[in-house]
């Protein structure tokens, strides 16, 4: 059972919060004073602190403090009123996980922030225990994964990396792929040699041969040169073609004789050079299902997909869309050199619901314009997909959900009971609900 400190002088809302998050099966404990809390966090270790900025004795950054020096894995929620949102991102910036407003707008605010302030707690330290199991040379520079599907796929790459084996990553767009190869460079026994990214979708069918394979002197009009291709370069390191289902047929047969024979030759030359490479592949088609259609040469694609690696969409990973926000949130503060704004509780329940169809991309460039046109705090109605003459904003995930309840309710003819338990809900969340869409 995961234990809650609440820390509030308020008796009343210090007893709201104990009986929603008592009903939710946590261990509660509450402190009126800043002395109390310091007291039982002294004495118990729990899991999650939600504490009031203004207390009798002190203030909640003085809990918070205590928490980073003697408890830094226990994260502590700050809880302000909407008139003091100030203190609430100054109290983000000293690490406090999340804030919390007073009055609380309605239970499943708290249950939520609590329920997933704990799950990405649980996640971080899952994450650590890999990496501690990990070879003490693995790492991802840049790579942010707390979502069980991600740390999935760091193991997978983990196993591939030092092999040398040919990998093909699949995924949609915008979901990593480069991001991946890098890593398994990184990782490979070739990691201080060269890594060599050619994206086959951006050069035409004119040019990629001679930019894979090079070309002699005089083999086509404007060829006053020989010109080194991208095997040539990459020789002794790893060669990453992203988008390679764009590839013609003929270019297909040399990749085939590459991964088979270790050789090629420049166009309009005969000598043989031999591709001392690591492959590594990317694609966002279904390569499987093209060469069942002809559109790609089957013996290729089984080359090719020796290890295959497949990225999660963002939607599927829905634990690393938070910490993945608030770090391009940083990065785009650094850059453009002033201040980060901090996401609100609404704020980041919206993200997390969003269905991102451009994935990590579209969520960068989206935390780039919030820090643009932010200063402190990030509502829901800062953000583009909530902007109502976006006419390409997805249905929200609140209209989905009560989409769901209207339905379920209909196929059980009004029965409240029958259609929490096809929802998987409880019947409080039930009701709460059809109190919330309809007053």
């Amino acid at each position: 059972m995961e234990r809650v400190l609440i820390v509030d002088d308020d008796p009343g809302f210090r007893k709201l919060l104990e009986t929603i998050l008592r009903g939710e099966g946590y261990a509660i404990t509450t402190a009126a004073t800043m002395r109390d809390a310091l007291r039982e966090a002294a004495t118990l270790s729990f899991d999650i602190v939600l504490s009031d900025l203004k207390l009798p004795d002190g203030d909640g950054l003085s809990v918070l403090r205590w928490h980073k020096d003697h408890a830094p894995e226990t994260p502590v929620i700050m809880i302000t009123a909407f008139s003091t949102v100030a203190s609430a991102v100054e109290a983000m910036k000293l690490g406090a996980a999340d804030y919390l407003g007073k009055p609380l707008s309605s239970p499943e605010e708290l249950r939520v922030l609590v329920r997933r302030t704990l799950d990405q707690k649980a996640a971080e330290t899952h994450y650590e225990f890999l990496r501690e199991q990990e070879e003490s040379r693995f790492s991802c520079a840049d790579m942010i994964a707390t979502d069980p599907a991600m740390l999935r796929v760091l193991e997978m790459v983990r196993r591939v990396a030092a092999t040398g084996a040919t990998v093909l990553i699949t995924g949609e767009s915008g979901t990593g792929k480069e991001l991946i190869a890098r890593c398994i460079h990184a990782n490979s026994q070739r990691a201080g040699k060269i890594f060599v990214p050619v994206n086959c979708a951006a050069l035409s069918s004119t040019l990629i041969e001679s930019e894979l394979f090079g070309h002699e002197r005089g083999a086509f009009t404007g060829a006053a040169l020989q010109h080194a291709g991208r095997f040539e370069r990459a020789q002794g390191g790893t060669l990453f073609l992203d988008e390679i289902g764009e590839l013609d047929a003929n270019l297909q047969a040399k990749m085939l004789r590459v991964l088979q024979d270790k050789t090629f030759e420049r166009v309009g030359g005969s000598r043989q050079l031999t591709a001392d490479v690591r492959l590594i592949a990317a694609t966002n088609r279904d390569l499987k299902q093209s060469a069942a259609d002809g559109r790609f040469r089957e013996d290729l694609y089984y080359r090719l997909n020796v290890f295959p690696v497949e990225l999660p969409p963002l939607r599927r990973r829905p634990g690393d869309v938070i910490p993945l926000a608030r770090h391009f949130l940083g990065q785009s503060a650094r850059s453009l050199g002033k201040g980060a704004p901090v996401l609100s509780a609404r704020a980041e329940a919206v993200l997390v619901e969003y269905d991102w169809p451009g994935n990590i991309r579209e969520l960068q460039n989206t935390m780039e314009r919030l820090v643009i046109l932010c200063d402190h705090v990030i509502e829901p109605a800062d953000l583009p997909m909530m902007t109502a003459d976006n006419a390409a904003r997805p249905v929200l995930f609140k209209d989905i959900e009560r989409q769901a309840i209207e339905d379920a309710l209909a196929a059980h003819h009004g029965n409240r009971t029958h259609a929490a338990r096809q929802l998987g809900i409880s019947l409080r969340t039930l009701q709460y609900r059809l109190k919330e869409y309809h007053g």
